[in-house]
């Protein structure tokens, strides 16, 4: 047997591990396993950036349509348990809106084996929410901030709210929500010279600064490859200030983020290259909708219904295994170079980060 037709009956026998003879894997035909869950709590957001949605919002998913919060945790608690996810990221929309996340946290900090915690939020609530979050069980956060200007964060978010998002920043790291990380998109026109900037403030104030380039995620499907600002375009404009020295003693494994050592070190940052510099390969991520629709990649078009199975009665391990048979037909990789590719019906708000 081959090295190749080895692994894929090893993922084989994990993937019919979940009727009843030991823990399932999510793993595919690719040999990826993935342990990394991305759970959204709510397709709201209290920004209307115009890289994800028009001015006017979205239809907002109707309150029945949500998952509770208990079925989130049941669900959570699954996955970790039976499918061997070790790692949780509660996401939106902007998770902060949702009235019962200390309480999920609470429950999922108490799983055995406990997974690591962490939230991508807009920053706006933090200052008010760090300290009960970290004493729910919270790890850390990742902020989305795009600009050091008040005026362009106006501009690009449609809300006058820069304030708020940096006191959060700052009251996330006095609380320790640590290594605080910050993603910035640059829009043409808008904010695409302050790489240097933002990330000058971002080594001064012990931030991990992430670059993402822009992806077709947006829900007025406006995205276009043309004026896109590269990892490339990102990387020149850092090396006209700083000395950047690639991460190359620290395996990037399945980390969405290419990482370089900023004027010889300890500062660090990272750019998230999904469009331009795919990293599917090594991809470990599934994905929790918060309708309860299972996702096997950000940019895929077909979802599967956990939601109906979990209210219609299925038990623990009937979920896993609709939750493993999904993930066992995850593609190779997200499409983003194929001239066919279709942009999901969901924006990122519905999705989750």
């Amino acid at each position: 047997m081959s090295p190749r037709s080895r692994t894929l009956d090893t993922r084989a026998r994990h993937h019919t591990a979940f009727q009843g003879r030991g823990p399932a894997l999510l793993a595919d035909t690719y040999g990826r396993v993935a342990t990394d869950l991305r759970v959204s709590l709510t397709d709201r957001c209290n920004l209307r950036c115009t890289y994800c949605m028009p001015e006017q919002g979205l239809q907002w998913l109707a309150k029945p349509d949500l998952l509770t919060d208990e079925e989130i945790v049941r669900l959570v608690r699954i996955a970790v348990e039976r499918l061997g996810i070790t790692e949780v990221r509660f996401t939106g929309g902007e998770p902060l809106l949702r009235p019962g996340l200390t309480a999920i946290l609470t429950e999922a900090a108490a799983l055995t084996p406990r997974p690591r915690l962490s939230l991508t939020t807009n920053g706006i609530g933090l200052a008010r929410t760090a300290s009960a979050l970290r004493e729910a069980g919270l790890d850390r956060v990742n902020v989305s901030l795009d600009t050091l200007r008040p005026e362009v964060f106006k501009t690009l978010t449609r809300r006058d709210r820069h304030h708020d998002v940096l006191a959060g920043l700052r009251a996330a790291h006095e609380a320790g929500l640590t290594p605080v990380k910050v993603n910035a998109v640059l829009m043409p026109g808008l904010n695409d010279d302050e790489a240097p900037e933002l990330l000058d403030w971002a080594l001064a104030h012990a931030y991990e600064l992430r670059f993402i380039e822009q992806m077709p995620l947006d829900a007025q499907h406006g995205w276009q490859r043309s004026g896109m600002i590269t990892a490339e375009d990102i990387l020149v404009s850092l090396r006209r200030r700083f000395t950047l020295t690639p991460e190359g003693e620290r395996e990037r494994g399945s980390a969405p983020a290419e990482r370089w050592l900023v004027d010889g070190g300890p500062g660090r940052v990272g750019v998230i290259a999904s469009v331009t510099r795919p990293f599917c390969a090594a991809c470990d991520r599934t994905r929790l909708t918060a309708d309860g629709q299972i996702r096997t990649c950000l940019f895929a078009t077909e979802e599967t219904d956990l939601r109906a199975a979990l209210r219609g009665g299925a038990g623990d391990a009937e979920l896993a295994a609709l939750w493993s048979k999904a993930m066992w037909g995850k593609k190779a990789g997200s499409g983003l170079d194929d001239p066919s590719f279709l942009q999901p019906e969901r924006p990122m708000s519905a999705i989750g980060g």
